[in-house]
């Protein structure tokens, strides 16, 4: 008896694909790309630097370009990185306040932007960060046309708007970090919680990456149970204020942290060093990532609006949207986050 080389063959429609995912609206293919793979990380701070060391200990890359307005602290860091080739793969690591050494980039990975400042608003510091972000998404966007932009400056959904309207690239092409760390911590805590591995929690967080983020309570599974229904079967319900108690805790853990050592790094370089190796690897893993959110979910056309969905990602970006399930009150909390993140677009001018 022959055996079936694909599910295809046994009679799987070839066209399933199509129903998981749905793309963005003017979306364009990957480049071609070389077998060598170069990052740039803009932004020398303490989440830039962990999201480098990340990626040089995972292999991801064979260049790393090292951007920053500091050019001091810039070369210092590129020193203390290089004096450790000794024990990590081997790599290019160059460094300089100059765009130009970016050019070729496959993935350019924005980590700059300004602190908030007591009593400054938040539509104040949004002004400073455009400021900013003017000088350095147009040359990146010059000396590597082809590149994936990686944004994970904060406040991360709106920056990410930012840069696809300063840069000119497909929506596809750039991506903010989103909530894929929020639904890392999301993961944790049901992990902890649970006695399980985190890796077996399938848990998303969606929409903005921030107060208004949405718990996706209805489609949590552990090793393929759904835990919801698994525990309502069981006779054992989890009131509105427990679900909302604990995504509150999901908020408030990136705070905790903060306000311990004084700044997140290492969550932050491992997440968004997954999603370095996901794209440029084209692994079209599903991960919760800020992308052009307008169509989807009862988003208006007319919100053009980033925000956090599970996407599948690869070569080219972002390759679809999943079409999940959610509630009426899951989506309902999605538009009022896309509602929030739109109100302060449009006082931004651009």
């Amino acid at each position: 008896m022959k055996k079936a080389a694909s599910l295809t063959e046994i009679g799987f429609s070839p066209d399933a694909k199509h129903h998981l995912f749905s793309p963005l609206p003017d979306a364009e293919p990957a480049a071609r790309t070389s077998r060598h793979i170069k990052i740039t990380v803009v932004g020398c701070g303490n989440v830039g630097m962990a999201i480098a060391q990340t990626i040089l200990t995972q292999d991801i890359a064979d260049e790393i370009a090292l951007v920053d307005a500091q050019p001091n602290k810039l070369r210092g860091e590129m020193l203390d990185l290089q004096h450790a080739a000794a024990f990590l793969p081997r790599v290019k690591i160059a460094s300089s306040t100059d765009y130009e050494i970016t050019a070729g980039s496959d993935l350019a990975i924005i980590t700059a932007g300004a602190r908030q400042n007591p009593g400054e608003t938040r539509l104040d510091l949004l002004q400073r960060n455009l400021a900013i972000f003017k000088k350095i998404v147009p040359p990146l966007a010059q000396y590597s046309p082809d590149c994936i932009l990686l944004v994970v400056s904060n406040p991360v959904d709106v920056l990410t708007y930012i840069t696809w309207k300063l840069s000119g690239f497909p929506p596809n092409r750039v991506i903010g970090s989103g909530t894929n760390l929020d639904s890392s911590r999301f993961r944790f805590l049901l992990a902890d919680h649970l006695n399980v591995n985190a890796q077996d929690v399938q848990a998303y967080m969606v929409g903005e990456h921030g107060d208004s983020s949405v718990a996706l309570w209805s489609s949590i599974s552990v090793g393929g149970v759904p835990v919801i229904s698994s525990l309502e079967k069981n006779d054992i319900n989890l009131s509105v204020e427990m679900l909302e108690a604990t995504r509150k805790a999901v908020v408030d853990s990136a705070y905790e942290v903060i306000s311990l050592k004084g700044y997140t790094s290492w969550a932050i370089g491992y997440s968004v060093a997954s999603l370095a190796f996901s794209l440029l690897r084209h692994q079209r893993r599903i991960l919760p990532v800020s992308l052009l959110a307008k169509g989807f979910y009862g988003i208006p056309e007319d919100r053009e609006v980033f925000l956090s969905l599970p996407a599948q990602i690869g070569r080219g970006g972002i390759l679809g949207v999943v079409n999940i399930h959610l509630t009426e009150e899951e989506a309902k909390r999605l538009r009022r986050s896309a509602e929030t993140l739109w109100e302060c677009q449009t006082q931004l001018g651009i």
